[in-house]
């Protein structure tokens, strides 16, 4: 995982203290995408030509989430992350009940 996957699962790590936690880079799904292309050309290429840390997919279960509305979680989410999402062309979220 890159410097921005890394910092997205630290950050939601220290914030929500969750019990399950995955951070996927989904960038590769978006290679020759026009916002991908785009989005090599403001923040760098991968190896391969396409955009690096682009797209992500996030899966995250923690208490501190539950009882919220959905909007709610993903303000929280946003909020936690706020440094990394001007660097993110797309982001997924997907908040599953803490247990």
């Amino acid at each position: 995982m890159g410097i921005i996957g890394t910092a997205i699962k630290s950050k939601l790590t220290e914030k929500f203290n969750p019990s399950q936690l995955e951070v996927r880079d989904e960038s590769h799904k978006h290679a020759g995408h026009a916002g991908a292309r785009a989005h090599a050309a403001e923040f760098g290429e991968a190896e391969d030509g396409q955009s690096a840390e682009s797209h992500f997919h996030v899966i995250i279960q923690s208490k501190a989430l539950d009882g919220l509305t959905r909007l709610a979680q993903h303000r929280a989410v946003m909020d936690a992350l706020s440094d990394e999402m001007p660097k993110i062309h797309a982001f997924s979220l997907e908040v599953l009940r803490a247990v």
